[in-house]
């Protein structure tokens, strides 16, 4: 039990300054990786990042090739990433972020079909994890393609900040 109550204390320790006043609102289902809302109060600064593409893993394949950028997860990762880097930038972090925007486009290796577990494997790492519990409004959609022809994924992220 007191192991139970030093993980909680030591996890809303983590959490950015301002979390508790931003409302996280769970759906029907508690285990749910994402959320069903947030709220944001008055006098909170609102970041929106722009679509996000991954970076080249292998700049030995063409461009313009899947095998440039690596599977789904692979590409998940080197989004989520790039995120990061961008909203320390603004100082913030992933415990930050409210709501992900996700375009996935069908992987041709699975009959052109989202690989959406491979994408919340990734998203796993970086959201309702022990060290940066919280969780995010998430929309994931499989789009026809996106800007270059190995891109899996783009993400949108909108995170907020006590002004």
């Amino acid at each position: 039990m007191k192991a139970l109550i030093l993980a909680t204390a030591l996890a809303v320790l983590s959490l950015p300054a301002f979390a508790e006043d931003v409302t996280r609102i769970t759906g029907s289902n508690p285990q749910s990786p994402i959320l069903a809302g947030v709220t944001v109060p008055g006098g909170t600064t609102v970041v929106y990042l722009s679509g996000q593409v991954p970076a080249m893993a292998d700049e030995t394949k063409p461009k313009d090739s899947i095998d440039a950028y690596g599977d789904t997860k692979a590409q998940s990762i080197s989004v989520f990433e790039k995120i990061k880097a961008l909203l320390a930038a603004q100082g913030l972090g992933m415990g930050d972020v409210i709501k992900l925007t996700v375009f996935l486009v069908g992987d041709p290796k699975l009959g052109g079909k989202m690989d959406f577990k491979g994408f919340n494997e990734a998203y796993g790492l970086y959201h309702g994890t022990a060290d940066q519990p919280n969780k995010v409004a998430r929309s994931t959609v499989q789009v026809a393609a996106l800007a270059n022809p190995g891109f899996l994924v783009e993400i949108e992220a909108t995170a907020v900040k006590k002004q």
